[in-house]
């Protein structure tokens, strides 16, 4: 008999080991002599008087531990700028950890002295720039006249709002210094070499963590349409507003589009994604006796929906006559869902999919389902995510906790943590997106 939790949990560290960003660095990254050769491209070392490591990201300290192992001393400055708990040591570069997905004053200073590293850079100057996921955050710099504190507050809003990444951050963009391309602006006439591990659907790169060294594809109008389509004008401050309405009638510049000269030197990779952790899980599934199936690694929208789509997947494989189904098998899909906020609780999209999953299981056998964040973080609080099954609504119930009543209440994480069914691991030191998986046993046919 197959411990359906305990494998779960197995998969999903396996797909976040395959990420891991040390060694994604080592796989693309190859020193011969003084030639550094990356996806096909070389260059010459000797051709540059300092190479300097900048970035930002939950994953860019892990990252840059990778480039030290390769690069080492011929390293002359640099600086990482990531979430607090996934502090690296390093050696040649320098590190500070900031605030996420709310800004602080930490990554405001910190993006300050990244910037001041590159205004020096000139056209023998090497940047090797790493981005991930959280970067939008980490990276911040507000334009004149929008304080932090204002940023802060719209991006609360925003979060709640169940808005998409690439709506968020194209407002994110058109109130930075550094994002939207402007980072590559900061950095000319250096060569940039921008390393990314890709935190959104499609991977991007103007979107992920706000595309800092990538044209922006998006506008003022964008950025104020998101605020009138999710109802924030009255929630944003005015000065917010106005600015935005300023750039469209283009008063202030807009950020930095593709053709600028600013982008003629600099070549962006990805590097790592959520189909490299899928791979990752996939194998391991097989490894312990799964038949693994990937349903898609582009799952995106409002959570609940989310998770009607799988059950009703799930349903439907169990419930096909012509299925030659052979057991076990692992379900596995990618992607990242937004929440609506529209109560008082504490949760995650990952805490919030496993409930909805849960009341629509209940009283089904051997199904287990688990939802967790590759970045070992689910929302404002300590876990990864959640495991559930057919018996978790009436475990909660013998407690006096109605599932239902804690997803209507956005409180996924207190009910979980009532069961002890709560995923904690800690920073994994990368981040894409999110992983589901679905495990049944030959018990589910008797549903």
């Amino acid at each position: 008999m197959y411990n359906l939790r305990e494998d779960a949990v197995s998969i999903f560290k396996a797909g976040v080991r395959a990420v891991d960003p040390r060694q994604l660095i080592r796989n693309k990254l190859r020193l011969v002599g003084n030639k550094l050769s990356v996806s096909g491209q070389e260059y010459d070392l000797d051709n540059f008087n300092e190479i300097i490591v900048v970035g930002g990201g939950k994953a860019s300290a892990a990252m840059a531990a990778g480039v030290e192992e390769v690069l080492q001393d011929k390293i002359t400055d640099g600086l990482i700028i990531t979430s607090y708990g996934n502090f690296v040591p390093f050696e040649f570069i320098n590190i500070i950890e900031a605030g996420h997905p709310i800004p602080d004053e930490k990554g405001v200073d910190g993006t300050k002295e990244l910037l001041e590293i590159l205004q020096r850079a000139d056209e023998k100057t090497l940047i090797v720039c790493l981005i991930s996921g959280g970067g939008s955050a980490l990276l911040t710099l507000p334009v004149a006249g929008v304080s932090l504190e204002q940023i802060r507050i719209l991006t609360g809003n925003l979060i709640k709002s169940g808005a998409a990444i690439s709506e968020i951050n194209s407002v994110r963009k058109h109130l930075s210094c550094v994002k939207g391309g402007y980072l590559a602006k900061m950095a000319y006439p250096a060569t940039v070499l921008t390393l990314i591990i890709s935190d959104v659907v499609f991977d991007p790169p103007d979107v992920i963590a706000s595309g800092p060294t990538v044209p922006d594809l998006s506008t003022y109008k964008d950025a104020l349409n998101v605020l009138k389509r999710y109802d924030l004008i009255d929630k944003t401050p005015q000065t917010i507003i106005n600015y935005f309405i300023r750039g469209i009638h283009e008063d202030i510049p807009e950020t930095p589009k593709d053709g600028d000269r600013v982008f003629t030197k600099v070549r962006n990779i990805i590097i790592g994604n959520n189909r490299r952790a899928l791979t990752g899980a996939e194998s391991q599934a097989k490894e312990l006796g799964y038949k693994p199936n990937i349903i898609s690694n582009t799952i995106e929208g409002e959570t609940r929906k989310a998770a009607a789509f799988h059950i009703n997947y799930i349903k439907s494989l169990i419930t096909d006559k012509n299925s030659k189904l052979k057991f076990p098998i692992c379900l596995l899909s990618g992607g990242e869902t937004t929440v609506t906020v529209r109560g008082t609780g504490k949760g995650g999209r990952n805490q919030e999919f496993a409930l909805a999953c849960a009341i629509e299981l209940k009283g089904m056998d051997g199904i287990c389902v688990l939802s967790c964040g590759t970045d070992g973080i689910d929302g404002p609080t300590d876990a990864a995510g959640a495991i559930s099954d057919g018996e978790t609504c009436n475990r909660g119930r013998l407690l006096g906790n109605e599932a239902q009543m804690f997803l209507d209440n956005n409180d996924s994480y207190t009910f979980f943590k009532s069961l002890g069914n709560l995923i904690i691991i800690g920073p994994t030191h990368t981040n894409v997106m999110d992983l589901r998986i679905i495990l049944l046993d030959e018990r589910c046919l008797k549903n």
